[in-house]
């Protein structure tokens, strides 16, 4: 394993001197999740094979195992990948434990700047500490919870009287969380066409990182907060506030009144499954599923429409997704994995990855004039960007994951206790991390 003094050297060495001259021709190993985009990136990368004369291979894992297996070769010192594109919660051990190589000298050679990225992509992905101007990855894929709705059963003369008759308002996009319940409650159970549909599908998943991703949706919009604003890993009142319960009671109703059987331990794909079959009205994901959802033959074409997630009391946020691209420590080919970054920031390069389904994060691609109008979905991806909050990215974020994981899923899905006890317990988990990690 090479020393995190060692890497900075040869990082220092590859900006100041090499950079200038193409490294000899690579076979470069890019590692992700497999979804969709990733599919996308390999037809980017054509371009960048083309004219740089290096050679990409993909090492693509599915999000149910992803971290496990990616965070193992990183732990491992790993030479497998050399560029990673890491979930943004792995930023501050990235950082900390020498995985990622600091791009700031490199950024500054070449005449890459931050502040061309949306500002919560460059936060969320790419800073640690964070609020910091220390860089170990470039916004890579900007994502975030959002929802899509069958806008088709939603325009049915029949169903707008129906809905109108029981809850005095239009149909239509919720603008509340409590709007939305009302919504996904009107579908349970509703025929359509003959067919028996239920109301929304919600992230319930314990393996891995679902019902966090889902559930924080609702309690960021009741008031829940990670710490003390004024005192880092202060947690008690904060993380298990009156309000931040009542999200979780939120949450909890929501599934036992509006979700399709059998939906314990869904996550994204069977969310998506569940939508494009026509289960559901309603569904949570991340917005990296929208060009599928308007390419798909059952609900595309104009069947779906796509919102932000609605307001709750105490304002409107939604779950920060998406990824940076760093490049590995313990690659032997680091030279040509920074000529990979610096290819891929390039503006025409981010418009081309916006045009094939990747999420672009730079502003002169998301703010141009046409934006908006480019997708169906494009309006909404921009506005929940702009509500976003992330989890933990502390290097102890697994440990901080599965405390949650655990509490939610037995009182949302299993039904143990009450939402103030899932939550003060939660605080008593985490407090003993950062006790552990000596953050108290």
């Amino acid at each position: 394993m090479k020393s995190k003094h060692l890497m900075t050297v040869v990082a220092s060495a590859i900006v100041a001197g090499s950079l200038p001259n193409a490294a000899a021709a690579e076979d470069l190993t890019l590692c992700w999740a497999a979804w969709d985009p990733a599919n996308a990136l390999v037809e980017l990368s054509k371009d960048f094979e083309t004219k740089s004369g290096h050679s990409m291979s993909f090492e693509f894992v599915p999000w149910t195992s992803f971290a496990d297996r990616m965070l193992n070769e990183l732990n491992s010192a790993g030479q497998l990948c050399d560029l990673m594109i890491g979930d943004s919660q792995w930023i501050g051990g990235g950082a900390e434990n020498g995985h990622y190589v600091k791009l700031n000298d490199f950024f500054d050679a070449n005449g890459i700047d931050m502040g061309d990225f949306i500002p919560a992509t460059v936060t969320g992905y790419a800073e640690w500490p964070k609020n910091t101007p220390n860089y170990y990855a470039l916004p890579a894929f900007g994502d975030v919870v959002g929802w899509t709705y069958r806008k088709d059963w939603f325009e049915r003369p029949e169903i707008r009287e129906a809905f109108k008759a029981k809850y005095g308002r239009e149909l239509g996009e919720p603008a509340t969380l409590e709007e939305l319940k009302d919504i996904a409650q009107f579908f349970q159970g509703r025929d359509i066409d003959g067919t028996t549909v239920y109301g929304a599908a919600i992230y319930t998943e314990r393996g891995s990182e679902g019902i966090t991703m889902g559930v924080t949706n609702a309690l960021y919009n009741y008031g829940f907060q990670y710490e003390n604003p004024d005192k880092p890993y202060d947690l008690d009142g904060f993380v298990n506030s009156k309000g931040a319960a009542e999200g979780l009671e939120f949450y909890k109703e929501l599934y036992d009144t509006a979700t399709p059987p059998g939906s314990s331990n869904w996550y994204m794909s069977e969310n998506i499954d569940a939508y494009k079959s026509g289960q559901v009205a309603l569904q949570m994901n991340f917005a990296f599923i929208w060009p599928g959802v308007e390419a798909d033959p059952n609900v595309g074409g104009g069947k779906s429409g796509y919102f932000p997630n609605p307001a709750g009391p105490a304002g409107q946020f939604a779950q920060l997704g998406g990824q940076g691209i760093s490049v590995v420590a313990y690659s032997e080919k680091q030279e040509a994995a920074l000529e990979y970054i610096k290819w891929f920031a390039q503006p025409e390069i981010q418009a081309r990855w916006w045009e094939l389904g990747g999420y672009s994060a730079l502003r002169a691609v998301v703010e141009d004039p046409g934006f908006a109008d480019s997708q169906p979905y494009a309006q909404t991806f921009l506005d929940s960007m702009a509500i976003v909050k992330d989890f933990w990215a502390e290097p102890a974020y697994a440990d901080l994951l599965l405390s949650m994981q655990e509490r939610i899923h037995n009182y949302v899905v299993a039904g143990q206790g009450t939402a103030q006890e899932a939550l003060d317990g939660l605080v008593e988990d985490w407090t003993e991390v950062f006790e552990d990690e000596g953050k108290l």
